[in-house]
């Protein structure tokens, strides 16, 4: 009889507490949209089931409205609203409605993220760990030991940093191989891959490269930035072909790799030419970074990008990795700046584009269980951002849309039990 009557006041309280919900609105209203994909991921951290109402005012989060979250939301600065439920069932009803391209999806479980990143990374190295970081988003960092060891088994979620899979670390030897950092860079590379049984860095990379394709055969979320994105995809289709100059390995690079490539092997690319000048800012013709001012005369000021518009009920994945407050957005230089059109595999979904200059910012497929996003560019709120300079100040930028696509990336495994529909 005790037990029951604590059981039924548990749930008196329970009921009161969670009687309404909480909007956290993605639109122009939101103070500060980078650290509202971390309060979602708190709440999932939490075991709070939330909505992500897709294509409603760019993409608003509804929370049950337990005290600890609108708490948390005036502590981090996020713009919120109280809803009473009367309120949220009319709005799920129009979301639902058949002629509206408005969907509710739940998001489940928070992931469990890692990011592939060295243990001495430069602070100018990576748009993702500092998002992840301003947005309050835990992460753990593992690298090649860790990817060799099979860790990547523990974790749901894997970011690429800036990375040069095919071992010529990033082809920054023309310009920086007298610096400590790209010296001590070298040196720790040679010594993981001496210490892991590999006679070369390259090697070591490849191994890396088709393990994390083995971790989304299985059902990982992968997520790459500017080189990572076609050195990765590079490293994989040059199985069994030395594509390094001597500069990076101590011996001759195949002369006839060209010809060799197995593009069947990659996720994302096909056809291109890689740049066999070891000293070349360029690893194949897939990146834009050399055309795209010289055939189209790219200025800051032209240099934008579209994101598609998909259908949130029959297309829901490229819907969640696409919601923004608005659908136009500052491009940004990187080492692999965009993607080349006539590169990319016809069964690979563009999601962003500069269709004027024929290039894709913004990619994505499907391999196996799990699915790959590749997003061109390095720093999307510092147009021209350069190697040895200062890392981006977020507190400056907390609207940013481009970095609103990465934390997209950062919650879409959340909802990975949502059946597409057919």
């Amino acid at each position: 009889m005790k037990k029951g009557f604590f059981l039924f006041a548990f749930f008196l309280v329970f009921s009161k507490t969670f009687a309404s919900f909480i909007l956290i609105p993605m639109d122009d209203s939101q103070k500060n949209h980078l650290k509202a994909y971390g309060i979602a991921y708190w709440a999932l951290k939490g075991e709070l089931e939330i909505q992500w109402l897709l294509n409603y005012r760019g993409g608003s989060f509804l929370i049950p409205n337990a005290p600890a979250v609108s708490k948390e939301c005036v502590i981090r600065g996020i713009s919120y609203e109280t809803v009473s439920d009367a309120q949220a069932n009319a709005m799920l009803a129009e979301i639902g409605n058949p002629e509206v391209n408005q969907d509710a999806v739940k998001l489940e479980k928070a992931p469990r993220i890692a990011v592939y990143s060295p243990k001495g990374k430069q602070p100018w190295d990576d748009a993702v760990t500092l998002v992840l970081k301003y947005a309050e988003i835990p992460y753990d960092v593992i690298y090649d030991e860790e990817i060799f060891l099979d860790k990547l088994k523990d974790y749901d979620w894997l970011h690429l940093h800036h990375e040069d899979f095919t071992g010529q670390y990033g082809k920054f030897y023309g310009s920086f191989h007298f610096a400590a950092w790209y010296q001590a860079e070298v040196k720790e590379n040679e010594n993981m891959a001496k210490k892991l049984g590999f006679s070369k860095v390259s090697l070591m990379k490849l191994n890396s490269a088709k393990k994390i394709k083995e971790f989304v055969g299985r059902g990982g979320f992968l997520f790459a930035m500017c080189s990572a994105s076609d050195s990765y995809d590079i490293a994989l289709a040059a199985e069994g072909i030395d594509i390094c100059a001597s500069i990076y390995d101590y011996d001759p690079e195949d002369p006839q790799a060209n010809s060799k490539i197995d593009y069947s092997k990659g996720f994302a690319f096909e056809n291109y030419k890689l740049s066999t000048n070891p000293i070349e800012y360029e690893y194949s013709s897939i990146d834009t970074y050399q055309t795209r001012r010289q055939q189209y005369g790219m200025t800051q000021k032209n240099d934008l990008f579209s994101l598609f518009d998909f259908s949130a009920k029959w297309d829901p994945v490229p819907t969640m990795l696409c919601q923004n407050h608005t659908n136009s957005i500052q491009g940004f230089w990187g080492q692999t700046v965009a993607f080349n059109k006539n590169y990319i595999k016809k069964n690979v979904l563009i999601m962003g584009e500069a269709k004027a200059f024929n290039e894709a910012r913004y990619i994505h497929g499907e391999f196996g269980k799990g699915t790959w996003t590749f997003y061109g560019g390095h720093d999307p709120e510092d147009y021209e951002h350069r190697v040895e300079e200062p890392p981006t100040d977020l507190t400056l930028h907390p609207n940013s849309p481009g970095y609103r696509l990465i934390l997209n990336n950062i919650l879409f495994p959340a909802a990975k039990k949502k059946k597409q529909k057919t």
